[in-house]
């Protein structure tokens, strides 16, 4: 079985009933979820052997944080206890042509005041057979640059595959400094994964003559991000936001050598958060699993569609249902 590591920070997500306001609720749902920590979970359901590394509290709201893993399966061993608190983050669901909203609380979370020194990189991937970070966790400032640079290194002279979704956030730092970060890191990454403006806002690199009904100019990114990183693939989520409450979504998928587009889904959304962690995770097991690019591209962006038809963060599904949908009748009758 695969062994697959991520590292970042895992929050408590606070949310008002179905599609309140902040202003209205009076009671907050609470789960946990973070990019890396979504994508681990989606891996376990997946049958994959999946790990979590981040730093939390010893108390009992950072326990909660631990105990939400391992009830999927994620192998929770690699967690560091210590500092004060859990980042949180309230989110408030759009409807129509109302946009969702996000607010953080996760100044000075345990994680986000960790010393790069913590991390014994070799001896927490020693048995990985993956590595995978997102662009969250180096803008969180203070010592994560370093441990996130540290951990991609490691994993390169270990020979383990490296993945990185960009996952660039307006709130958390700026483009240029962004920029900067994110490419000392894909020089040591083999698979990019991106939405389809991070490539123009991070590096300069721009799709030409592309639409909502187009995204041929996207082979063209893919080509020009893999010549500047040296990336093995690179993967382009592809969506288009035709309300908070419907979208569009397919992917594109470059190995070098060819470009594979996977079917373009329209979604009715449940849930948006974690729609791109469970396209990592989709694209990490179907790696691992020998799928050829077109393949590839087609579970995992099966996988994203799955996520948002569930509530919280982590996309609950099997390897199973997302090959239904991947590759089958893609019926959405009851399964008797």
């Amino acid at each position: 079985m695969a062994r697959v590591v991520t590292f970042g920070e895992i929050m408590l997500r606070l949310s008002p009933e179905g599609f309140l306001r902040f202003t209205q609720a009076d009671s907050f749902g609470a789960v946990y979820g973070g990019g890396e920590a979504n994508t681990a979970v989606s891996l376990a359901n997946f049958g994959c052997d999946a790990a979590f590394v981040t730093k939390l509290p010893a108390h009992e709201i950072g326990q909660a944080a631990v105990n939400s893993l391992r009830r999927f399966g994620v192998d929770t061993s690699g967690i560091i206890r210590g500092g004060d608190r859990v980042g949180i983050y309230y989110l408030e669901k759009g409807a129509s042509q109302r946009p969702s909203k996000v607010i953080y609380d996760r100044a000075h979370s345990a994680i986000a005041e960790a010393k790069a020194s913590e991390f014994d990189w070799k001896t927490i991937l020693a048995d990985a057979d993956w590595f995978h970070i997102t662009g969250i966790t180096p803008a969180l400032g203070g010592e994560l640059t370093k441990a996130a640079l540290d951990a991609v290194k490691t994993a390169k002279e270990l020979g383990i595959t490296v993945s990185c979704d960009i996952n660039y956030r307006a709130k958390l730092w700026d483009k240029q400094t962004a920029g900067e970060v994110m490419s000392e890191i894909c020089n040591n990454v083999d698979v990019y994964i991106g939405g389809r403006d991070q490539a123009a806002d991070l590096f300069g690199i721009e799709a030409v003559g592309t639409s909502d009904d187009n995204f041929e100019g996207y082979k063209d990114v893919a080509r020009q991000l893999a010549e500047r990183f040296g990336f093995k693939k690179v993967a382009i989520t592809l969506r288009t936001t035709l309300s908070s409450s419907d979208n569009k979504l397919c992917a594109m998928l470059y190995d070098g050598t060819e470009a594979c587009f996977s079917k373009n889904y329209t979604m009715h959304l449940i849930d948006r958060v974690g729609g791109g962690d469970a396209f990592a995770a989709g694209l990490i097991y179907a790696c691992l699993n020998g799928m050829t690019t077109q393949q590839s591209v087609d579970f995992a962006c099966a996988a994203s569609c799955l996520k948002h038809t569930v509530e919280g963060d982590c996309n609950l599904v099997s390897a199973d249902e997302v090959s239904l949908l991947a590759f089958g009748s893609g019926s959405a009758q009851v399964q008797r």
